[in-house]
């Protein structure tokens, strides 16, 4: 587990794959997962859950912004939504299974799972991502905005690397579900006894926090941050974070001239 932790933070994380909406490569695609794989960079990639249950690699809840559709993911069968393509670029939908497949172990993948907000926290969904990731041969892991998902993971199967998102969790229309005191418990961290996450995923631009500070200091876990677009964000990371989850440059090229 250790290996395979300190593998997934061993270089930047490309932000849904090496994408290029200008060029016509899509995020969260076959052609941005390729393109991320060539460059040697690990990946992240979103997933959500579909009508019958298998995980989608698609980062909005609706298919409307990127796809050639329109409506809810989670009303829509793998086998239906798999026949769409995106809006530009040849890529169509695909599933966690074929991106595992066309990684095969040659870099990191950190899988975010995307939350519908249910009271069973998509327990079964959750499982069966967790089963996937425990089957790949190669460096990977699942990170969730949600402590009762990842809850689920670890009881599911606490070997399996599971990490917390989280930012600084201001009023707006994310947060609108919950009452200050639970915004206060998200923004640091304090559930981290019940979760216990083995790496940490906070929003470039809440940090530093108390919260996610304390349990990299006193408890050593890796923090990464997301996501990097700037100088300055690349100077606060290089403060308060272990890697980048980055987008829109090439870490490797650009390191003077971000």
């Amino acid at each position: 587990m250790t290996t395979d932790l300190e593998a997934i933070f061993a270089r930047p994380v490309a932000h849904r794959g090496y994408h290029d909406a200008d060029n016509g490569v899509i995020e969260n695609t076959p052609t941005a997962v390729s393109r991320a794989v060539d460059k040697g960079f690990a990946i992240e990639v979103d997933v959500q859950e579909t009508a019958d249950g298998e995980a989608l690699v698609f980062h909005d809840y609706t298919l409307d912004r990127l796809a050639e559709g329109n409506g809810k993911v989670i009303d829509a069968p793998s086998h239906e939504l798999c026949q769409i393509h995106m809006k530009t670029g040849t890529d169509k939908l695909w599933l966690l299974q074929d991106l595992l497949e066309l990684v095969d172990g040659k870099v990191p993948l950190v899988v975010e799972i995307k939350s519908l907000m249910r009271r069973d926290a998509q327990g079964d969904f959750v499982r069966r991502v967790t089963d996937q990731i425990s089957a790949y041969k190669g460096p990977a892991c699942l990170k969730t905005f949600d402590p009762d998902m990842l809850s689920h993971a670890k009881n599911h199967n606490s070997g399996v690397l599971r990490g917390i998102v989280a930012d600084g969790a201001e009023p707006g229309p994310n947060y609108v579900r919950y009452s200050r005191t639970d915004r206060f418990i998200l923004r640091h961290l304090l559930h981290a006894p019940r979760t216990r996450p083995h790496f940490i995923s906070y929003g470039i631009k809440g940090l530093p926090k108390t919260g996610p500070s304390l349990l990299r200091s006193l408890f050593k876990l890796p923090l990464m941050t997301w996501t990097v677009k700037t100088r300055d964000q690349r100077e606060t990371a290089a403060r308060y974070a272990d890697q980048i989850v980055f987008e829109g440059f090439d870490p490797y090229k650009d390191r003077g001239n971000l």
